[in-house]
């Protein structure tokens, strides 16, 4: 469910002539029976409000006076969110015949045409206070107080994402708290400039126009919709036109694909930022340890111990938390089974809340592997949003790659990769020119039945570490680690991190490590399997020196140079 609570205004909305009709009362009956939660958000005062409307305990929190009032009707607890205007000030409006003038908790509210002299007063007071109209009516209130800003503080309360709500209005007052909601709906009846900005409108009026929005929400979670909320964009990066390249920031499902050092991880790591800078929750299976220098995230598991699924759960129902679920510390073989469980654990996270809005899995291939079969339970199609990274699409499970929406290719040849990919998937890619520049990465849009487009990935503002505790103690696969074999290849001593590597060193014989010195193997290893091209050269160095050198000393330089890079974690 993405959509799981809807915040609605009172007047002009829900109620006509300020009563609710009994058939809206039994469609927000409906909307909470889907598990939804309900929160009024209106300018009326609390007091005004409950002698009129006998309904409140429908409402899970009532945001009143524009913002200035929360309340909790389950408990009955009235909280104020800001300071109420001065007594003298209030007294200059009625001296100056401003009237009617009603006055609550903090909102001081008239109608036109008092708003000059209510400025005017303001003015002369030196009041951090602003002017809010809403259909004639003049509100009063602090400065930086309006619907949105309470109904956040309502939303914080319930622990939901204001990407997880719906809001629907009327009128002026309205555009703050519906610019905050994921997706704005007006009524039938609401103001042309309401109209204008929302996503939706509906063809009924006031309360018949919320019947007509929460059948559509119950009914299909507004899926239908979709298309038309196009507020919400994450950027990729610019074309070769200068245009920018976006994907939508719900219903995309990213496959991003390209050999090992081709940019893979900062092409990721730009999406992360756009993720927190938007407020968008995310949830990354980080297998290799690749992202726990990632400053906005908290890390769950090292390369002792992976993680339990029900932590990463806990953790994840605040809003504001994303987790970076490291598993250095998992073998390969039960990663699949890993993942299962955390899908798992995360149903009732999604089902209650909408969130993580966003499932990243780093080297899919590891989880929803080509060479077995992969119940269909599996794999991660309940999230409308996902980002899968890996190095060889033709070894993920046909039922993951036919998720992806839009596949990015980097590397030398993202072309070859965006074929790659078709090819497994059974589809064909429209033909398009070479990327002009080698930095590029290419985009393709399944089923728009367009070429893919060259583009210049976003660049992540924070830098990131050379996956640090991956090569340090994490498990590179065989192909990349390095072999102690000796002069006659006596020996298969493997060493998948540089930890294992300096163990082993310690411990083969002179003949071996200069055997491997002198032939200058340790540079290549950390050249072509690390591809910390730095480190390779200081080796290099070493290894050029081979004859001068005692074994004991050339193991103490290699030993420095890779611990002042690589560092074993807490």
């Amino acid at each position: 469910m993405r959509y799981t609570v809807l915040a609605a205004d009172y007047d002009g909305t829900l109620a006509s002539q300020s009563v609710v009709a009994e058939e809206t009362l039994e469609a927000l009956r409906n909307l909470r029976a889907s598990g939804r939660k309900l929160v009024m958000v209106t300018g009326r005062e609390l007091a005004d409000l409950q002698k009129i409307f006998q309904s409140l305990d429908l409402f899970d929190r009532v945001v009143a006076e524009n913002g200035a009032v929360l309340y909790c009707p389950a408990d009955g607890t009235t909280e104020v969110l800001s300071e109420p205007p001065p007594q003298a000030f209030l007294e200059a409006l009625r001296a100056r015949g401003v009237s009617p003038l009603s006055v609550g908790h903090v909102i001081a509210a008239t109608f036109e045409p008092h708003e000059s002299t209510v400025l005017q007063t303001i003015r002369e007071f030196g009041l951090e206070h602003q002017v809010i109209f809403n259909k004639g009516a003049v509100m009063v209130l602090p400065a930086g107080v309006n619907k949105a800003t309470g109904l956040k503080k309502a939303l914080a309360e319930l622990h939901l994402s204001p990407h997880n709500a719906v809001g629907v209005g009327d009128a002026e007052n309205d555009h703050a708290f519906l610019t905050v909601c994921e997706c704005a709906v007006a009524v039938g009846n609401a103001l042309p400039t309401l109209k204008a900005r929302a996503d939706w409108v509906t063809t009924a009026r006031n309360g018949a126009g919320v019947i007509e929005l929460v059948r559509s929400l119950v009914h299909s979670d507004l899926r239908e919709r979709v298309p038309e909320i196009g507020r919400h964009r994450l950027p990729l990066g610019h074309t070769f036109a200068d245009e920018r390249l976006t994907v939508g920031a719900q219903g995309t499902r990213l496959l991003v694909a390209g050999p090992s050092g081709a940019g893979k991880s900062t092409i990721a790591t730009a999406f992360l930022e756009q993720l927190v800078h938007q407020r968008y929750q995310f949830c990354l299976v980080d297998p290799e340890g690749d992202y726990t220098e990632f400053p906005d995230a908290i890390v769950l598991g090292n390369a002792g111990t992976a993680p339990r699924p029900e932590e990463i759960a806990d953790v994840l129902r605040k809003p504001s938390s994303n987790v970076i679920a490291v598993l250095i510390g998992l073998p390969k073989d039960e990663r699949p089974e890993f993942l299962a469980k955390l899908l798992a654990a995360l149903e009732p996270v999604r089902t209650e809340t909408g969130r993580p809005h966003w499932l990243v899995i780093d080297e899919v291939h590891h989880f929803l592997p080509a060479s077995a079969h992969t119940p269909a339970e599996r794999v991660p199609s309940m999230y409308e949003s996902s980002m899968m990274i890996t190095v060889h699409p033709d070894h993920v499970a046909r039922e993951a790659l036919a998720l992806a929406t839009v596949v990015v290719a980097a590397g030398a040849n993202p072309l070859a990769t965006i074929r790659a990919f078709a090819d497994r998937a059974g589809e064909h890619v429209p033909p398009a020119p070479q990327p002009p520049a080698h930095d590029a990465a290419v985009a393709w849009f399944r089923g728009d039945r367009q070429a893919p487009v060259s583009f210049r990935p976003c660049a992540p503002r924070t830098s990131r570490s050379r996956h640090q505790r991956k090569y340090a103690e994490g498990t590179l696969e065989p192909d990349r680690s390095f072999y102690f074999r000796g002069p006659d290849r006596k020996l298969s001593l493997r060493a998948q991190n540089f930890e294992l590597f300096l163990q082993l060193a310690e411990g083969v014989d002179d003949e071996t490590w200069t055997h491997h010195l002198a032939a200058g193997d340790y540079s290549t290893w950390i050249r072509q399997a690390i591809k910390d091209e730095s480190l390779a050269d200081e080796v290099h160095m070493v290894e050029r020196r081979a004859a001068d050198l005692s074994p004991r000393d050339s193991r103490l330089m290699i030993a420095e140079a890779i611990n002042r890079r690589y560092t074993t974690a807490e």
